[in-house]
């Protein structure tokens, strides 16, 4: 690194870039300036350069190598090399995953040569420029040479290739080899093959001999190597590796024996039914994915001690296993895995989607020649346990062709289990599948999901999905859940790649005027995020038979748009929030699982919960007794129990028990916790839970404090008489008169964001979760942490935030949200100020009194009343009505005018016009397709109910993640009289899901038509959310 050319906007990266806003908006016009580039969406390098660089150098051939083969071996070149060697070109290599070996010619002279290796990292094969073998989101597309560089010599009779595979039922290895032979005669020799245990003590089977004849053009074999009744097997528990030497000693020339060394371990991945075995014994995969993210050098580190330290950190969290996205390690990452136990899926370096597809026959060559590299390569590796050809695959002939590349190399190498690719298509020839389906958050589903729409429990599983199949089932990049970006770990990026999003993330929350949140932010966020994970977690781990789950993950993808879904840095460091220890509750061979219908009580009821084990350790467990306690936060047990001692046995679907508990009549809220244990382990699990008086005071009760609700009309007169009085107002605005922004309403929800807003054009929700004062009067009925917790679920769920931008800063949240750190509003569910000589608590959660429908939201209304009514009710902003009013959203188009739909040329029966003016920009008109699919012109035509003076319109495309129907060319026409219609506006919208305002001079009209002339994507259809007609602006001149 350290050579090409300075970052510019123009830079030709490599990689979807999906928010491109970077490049017209003007929040980021200071960081498109020459020299001061920084870009939000990933890493940046100091430097970048694509397309072919030159690396020269002179190599002394000694004379003791007269006369014998010479191999150029470049372990991890990126991406394509040509090598000549003085002036004779050897050819040309493109493997993006293993080394690119070149064999000199014969009769090389010893003394000076001149070697030249021509580096070309441009998209030589469309594998996907999305790929994490050479896209820019994390590693980032390098030109250059890294690893082992070695000119090799050996004898003219060699060993070119040698594969070991295990027999674990007959303790014996068959060893396939391949020779070369340059004599140009036949070669008589001896092949000596010895194994050696690398574990204390060592185990050291007998040596087999064999002799060979082998021929001018080369040679294959196959030995069989007893290992004998003791040899040790390999696992995750008890990682046995054995090295094996195979000598080839020519008959002719003894003195020029070739030595060959390569590891592996007796050890067979197989299936039962739906789940993994390893050696016969079930086991679950607990994984996280690794995609390629180095941020100090920009490359994967071909030294084992930097892998050791990886695996060792995933150990240390309960995982077991590794997906490499889209891309393949080096040879260090295998050696590490086997020393540590640890089972690897590797894909062939493609992410064949985003302008590929496998219908390509250039990509479907190049992968069926990188797995032969990688399985000849790598394959003696007893970590490397899976392959895919790559991620979620577009194309046509992606069953077909899948389903024969998943034949011919389950056939050519049975060492591991194979699937077509990581995401889908699930297809027949499968060993096992990965498929997203069996997750929390679902690509789109945004509030819809199942932790944003549905109370909190802990039953849900997926074994109706499971039991469709009849091979083990792996849930595909599960969790995706952000935290806060960490702003203090800039200072870490001191390599090759810069933090420089962090800049602005950090720069947009000072000019907010919050830059002494972060921390809080951080780990308020933080978690929340953990929460998310516990959750997914053991969602998977209580699915009998389910196979496992991968990650999306155990660290941070520093790119897509930056996707801050780890509760580790992209440098594998913990965040500061959760611990290694406290996530391997959750997480490991052997979980507790408390299977929970609610999470919620009421003084008086009991508490019912079956205890499931999830148990995958190295044996059984005898003499197991399960032990449970009910305790409350300061540590007093309510109830405890254990129950009688088992053998719990491999699997998860073993119930210990079921715990039982009357809960006290509480007189007040309390905080509780469920601990489960399985006594003299480790294994131990814990869920909180809410205890709360099952009679609560009839709200409002307290006539000091008058509850108000903001109506059609905005804060009515008599809120207003109230506040100009000196009265203390309870003020409630109801979550769908909450304002947005240009990007529309803030999509509040329970959980944190999915992946983030940029790459998935700002799916919801946008928020991380709240951030309050615990020790606030206001809470002092409600219990709760700083952070988000379940009982904030019945708050949180269909409230909208206020964005307190509009109001000066001393107007600082009671109930903060979190934003998106793209945006960093300022965000809350409830603030105080005074107004006039009035004092007023706002709260956009749904709290009066018909939505008091549950014991959290009851609480809390009763504990803010009490606030409201106390002598610690003193806020110190000092607002205006006006500026309350600035908060609420105007009612829709349809009220404030009069305005209803007139005509539209097109629509489709589930998407009729209407919906373009009821205010909720989740629904939207869109033109019909299928069998009738009408092209451009599209028009849309409303009319009011008397003349109404407009000053333009708001244009609010669909934003669901889908283009179809984006408005680009557009015309807007006004009737002024019956009949009579002129243009007032055309011309093109930019392609983007956020609202757009069209102005024009301000006109009396009766009727309006907007016409979409053409589209943002590639069909006929014209979709809108929102048509919102708009007054003329007010008149600065006043």
């Amino acid at each position: 690194r350290g050579l090409g050319e300075d970052i510019r906007v123009d830079t030709p990266w490599t990689g979807s870039i999906v928010d491109r806003s970077f490049f017209t908006d003007p929040r980021y016009a200071p960081y498109r300036q020459p020299g001061r580039i920084k870009v939000p969406f990933w890493l940046t390098p100091r430097k970048y350069y694509v397309g072919p660089a030159w690396y020269r150098r002179p190599v002394d051939v000694p004379k003791s190598w007269r006369n014998q083969r010479l191999v150029l071996r470049l372990e991890r070149p990126h991406w394509g090399t040509t090598v000549w060697w003085d002036d004779r070109r050897l050819g040309s290599q493109d493997s993006l995953s293993t080394p690119h070996v070149y064999e000199l010619p014969p009769g090389v002279t010893p003394g000076r040569h001149w070697l030249t290796v021509r580096v070309d990292n441009r998209m030589l094969v469309p594998v996907g420029r999305n790929s994490h073998s050479i896209s820019d989101h994390t590693q980032g597309n390098w030109n250059g040479l890294v690893g082992r560089l070695e000119l090799l010599a050996t004898p003219p009779v060699w060993i070119e290739d040698l594969q070991v595979f295990p027999d674990v039922t007959r303790r014996a290895v068959r060893v396939r080899l391949k020779f070369g032979n340059r004599t140009g005669r036949e070669a008589a020799a001896v092949l000596r093959l010895e194994a050696r245990s690398e574990t204390s003590p060592p185990h050291e089977p007998p040596p087999v001999e064999k002799k060979l004849r082998i021929l001018p053009v080369g040679d294959v074999a196959e030995v069989d190597l007893p290992l004998g009744p003791h040899a040790r097997l390999w696992d995750e528990f008890a990682p046995n590796v054995y090295c094996l030497t195979a000598t080839l000693v020519p008959g002719d020339e003894p003195t020029t024996r070739h030595q060959v060394q390569t590891t592996f371990g007796l050890r067979e991945i197989g299936r039962e039914g739906t789940q993994f075995t390893i050696n016969g014994r079930r086991t679950f995969l607990r994984g996280t994915l690794e995609c390629c993210v180095f941020p100090l050098t920009g490359h994967p580190p071909t030294d084992v001690d930097s892998w050791r330290r990886v695996f060792r950190v995933c150990r240390a969290h309960g995982l077991n296993h590794m997906r490499f996205h889209s891309w393949c390690p080096p040879e260090a990452a295998f050696q590490a895995a086997d020393e540590l136990g640890f089972y690897l899926h590797v894909e062939c370096a493609s992410w064949a989607n985003s302008g590929t597809s496998l219908d390509d026959p250039k990509v479907r060559d190049f992968l069926m020649r990188e797995a032969d590299r990688i399985l000849r390569a790598y394959g003696n590796h007893p970590s490397f346990c899976f392959l895919a050809y790559g991620n979620e695959p577009a194309g046509r002939v992606q069953r077909k062709w899948l389903g024969r590349f998943v034949t011919l190399w389950r056939q050519a190498d049975p060492r591991r289990l194979y699937t077509s690719a990581a995401g889908w298509p699930i297809i027949p020839e499968n060993d096992y599948h990965v498929t997203p389906t069996p997750r929390i958050q679902a690509w789109g589903a945004g509030l819809n999901s199942r932790i944003n729409a549905r109370p909190p429990e802990t039953v849900t599983d997926y074994g109706d999905f499971i039991r469709r199949y009849d091979v083990p089932v792996v849930s595909h990049e599960i969790g995706q859940w952000c935290v806060y970006p960490n702003l203090k770990e800039r200072a870490k990026y001191t390599g090759v790649m810069r933090a420089f999003n962090f800049d602005i993330f950090a720069d947009s929350l000072a000019a907010h005027g919050m830059a002494d949140l972060a921390d809080e932010f951080l780990f308020a966020s933080g978690k929340l995020q953990a929460l998310c994970y516990k959750e997914e977690i053991e969602s998977a781990l209580r699915t009998p038979d389910m196979g496992g789950f991968q990650l999306l993950d155990l660290h941070d993808f520093p790119g897509q748009g930056t996707a801050l879904v780890g509760v580790l840095d992209p440098f594998w460091d913990e965040k500061g929030y959760i611990t290694a220890a406290e996530f391997r509750r959750f997480c490991n061979a052997t979980v507790p699982l408390a299977l929970l219908p609610k999470r919620v009580f009421t003084g008086g009821e009991r508490l019912e919960a079956r205890i499931r084990l999830a148990h995958f350790g190295p044996a059984p467990l005898t003499n197991a007794v399960v032990r449970w306690r009910l305790i409350e936060t300061n540590g007093t047990a309510l109830a405890e129990g254990a129950f009688d001692p088992r053998t719990i046995p491999l699997g998860n679907d073993t119930i210990a028990g079921t715990v039982r508990a009357d809960l006290p009549a509480a007189t007040r809220a309390r905080q509780l916790r469920l601990e489960v244990a399985i006594a003299d382990t480790p294994f131990a699990n814990d869920w909180d839970l809410w205890l709360y008086p099952a009679r609560q005071p009839e709200l409002p009760c307290r006539p000091e404090v008058h509850w108000r609700v903001v109506g059609p009309e905005g804060i009515d007169a008599g809120t207003r008489r109230l506040l100009a009085e000196g009265a203390r107002v309870f003020l409630h605005i109801p979550p769908s008169r909450v304002a947005g922004d240009e990007f529309g309403p803030v999509a509040t929800g329970f959980s944190s964001i999915f992946w983030n807003t940029a790459w998935t054009r700002r799916q919801a929700p946008h928020t991380l979760g709240i951030l309050v004062d615990p020790a606030h009067p206001a809470f002092r009925e409600f219990p709760t942490e700083s952070h988000s917790n379940w009982q904030w679920w019945y708050l949180i769920h269909g409230a909208r935030a206020m964005i307190l931008d509009p109001l000066p800063r001393e107007a600082k949240p009671l109930i903060r949200m979190i934003d998106d750190w793209v945006t960093n509003r300022r965000l809350a569910l409830a603030f105080e100020a005074r107004v006039g000589r009035g004092r007023v608590l706002v709260s956009s959660m749904g709290l009066w009194p018909d939505g008091l429908t549950n014991a959290p939201r009851r609480q809390l209304a009763l504990s803010l009343e009490r606030y409201l009514a106390s002598d610690a009710f003193q806020p110190e902003a000092q607002l205006s009505i006006e500026q309350l009013e600035a908060l609420l959203q105007p009612p829709p188009a349809a009220e404030r005018f009069g305005a209803r739909v007139r005509r539209a040329d097109s629509f489709h029966p589930d998407h009729p016009p209407k919906l373009a003016l009821d205010g909720d920009p989740r629904t939207m008109w869109h033109t019909a397709w299928g069998d009738e699919t009408p092209g451009f012109p599209h028009f849309l035509e409303i009319e009011f109910a008397k003349p109404a003076v407009l000053g333009g319109v708001r244009l609010t495309p669909r934003s669901d993640n889908n283009r179809n129907g984006w408005i680009k060319g557009y015309r807007i026409e006004v009737e002024t009289a019956p009949g009579q219609w002129r243009t007032v506006a055309a011309g093109e919208l930019p392609a983007t899901a956020r609202p757009q305002t069209v102005r024009f001079e301000p006109v009396e009209v009766r009727a309006l038509r907007l016409t979409a002339t053409s589209g943002h994507a590639k069909g006929p259809w014209t979709s809108l959310a929102e048509l919102e007609p708009l007054p003329p602006p007010p008149d600065p001149g006043r």
